[in-house]
């Protein structure tokens, strides 16, 4: 699996113009590796094809990176840590947090950040309405937490002053962009243009109404 990730992950990141050094895809390599070793026993994602592993996981995380906004970042519902892992990888000028209910997965997440040698990532093993940060973000993140309408509504007291909601959908989700409340704003959608996936992705970007 891993001589797979290695031949194809480099290809896949040229394809799309990232330029990363080797040491940094190194790491990539080794969080997939532990993703797949520790899929096998506690089943953290269905994706396990290596070649789904590097753009479903990888390509489609680093998809978003223009529109981070801030330097105080939140991935709500991180799961296996995602996209907050790679994210982490390539912004180490940003501060994350990757929250999470399942205690299975902010083990995982725990033990990536030993494994990796990751500095600027602090794991949450909390429902996202329980947290409570003594700080905000600038960027509440969400990949497969729920729909809009419910992410703003469990995770509006994260956002600092001036703060993004940044949700990641596949169709461009037109119903749920009408069911925005009304105290919110959208600032913006951006489809996502992957080089080598065929799904539609697309970011919504939103904001609280002052």
């Amino acid at each position: 699996m891993v001589s797979q990730i290695q031949k194809l992950l480099p290809e896949a990141l040229s394809k799309n113009d990232y330029h990363f050094d080797t040491a940094l895809q190194d790491k990539f390599i080794q969080y997939l590796a532990l993703l797949d070793r520790w899929n096998q026993v506690f089943n953290l994602t269905a994706i396990r094809d290596p070649k789904d592993m590097v753009w479903l996981h990888i390509l489609d995380s680093l998809s978003i990176s223009p529109y981070l906004h801030g330097s105080r970042i939140i991935d709500v519902g991180t799961g296996a840590g995602l996209p907050g892992i790679p994210l982490a990888l390539t912004h180490p000028d940003k501060q994350f947090v990757l929250l999470d209910s399942n205690s299975k997965k902010t083990r995982f997440l725990t033990q990536t950040l030993l494994e990796l040698n990751i500095k600027n990532v602090e794991v949450v093993h909390a429902r996202s309405e329980d947290f409570k940060p003594l700080q905000g973000f600038d960027s509440i993140l969400s990949r497969a937490f729920s729909s809009i309408q419910v992410m703003l509504a469990k995770t509006q007291h994260l956002l600092a002053d001036n703060g993004q909601f940044l949700a990641m959908k596949g169709i461009y989700p037109e119903q749920e962009i009408q069911e925005i409340p009304a105290d919110f704003m959208l600032l913006a959608s951006h489809k996502l243009v992957i080089k080598g996936l065929a799904a539609e992705r697309h970011v919504i970007c939103i904001k609280k109404k002052n």
